[in-house]
């Protein structure tokens, strides 16, 4: 049984702040278990891996600042899970600066028929509730995907997809008379 084992046998392994051994001891021990913590939070390996890594390097800043009597791993998973969190918001601003981007991107004008048309759709599109609306024109006049959609209103994917077939089935009875 290795030095590691027989500590962690005995509860809590022994930790001196700032002591580099120590550190290593406390790296090699907990790797694993932080980074299955990212993958499972993240659910990209890649990003949970360089985020692992980017928990290790803050850690390792403040390990002259841990306090003993709080269980070592349990604080450095709390660097991480902070470094997960970190990551998370960033590649939704990053989606969300994208959808800014596009929503930016004048629309072309549209020609007569399509007006008509669309003095008829957007009375019917009044008529539906404004959540199934906003997923049918983010769909049809942006040509965003479920994704986009879902990112830009902050709803899963499937409650998207709901949404518009909903949204469909409701413009299909509003525009009945006008489709004849």
């Amino acid at each position: 049984m290795n030095a590691l084992r027989e500590e962690e046998a005995e509860g809590e392994p022994e930790y001196a702040p700032g002591s580099s051994e120590d550190f290593e001891r406390l790296y090699r021990g907990s790797y694993r278990r932080i980074l299955v913590t990212l993958i499972g939070m993240l659910g990209d390996p890649a990003a949970a891996e360089d985020c692992t890594q980017e928990a290790f390097v803050r850690a390792f800043r403040a390990w002259g600042k841990w306090k003993p009597g709080a269980p070592a791993e349990a604080w450095l998973h709390r660097i991480a899970i902070n470094v997960g969190v970190s990551h998370w918001r960033r590649q939704r601003l990053r989606e969300v600066g994208e959808l800014v981007r596009r929503l930016g991107r004048p629309a072309p004008p549209p020609s007569p028929a399509t007006i008509a048309e669309n003095s008829e759709l957007g009375r019917a599109l009044r008529k539906i509730p404004a959540k199934q609306a906003a997923a049918l024109v983010l769909r049809h006049y942006h040509g965003y995907t479920n994704r986009e959609i879902g990112a830009a209103l902050g709803i899963p994917e499937r409650t998207v997809a709901s949404r518009l077939a909903a949204a469909k089935a409701r413009l299909r009875v509003e525009l009945a008379d006008w489709m004849e």
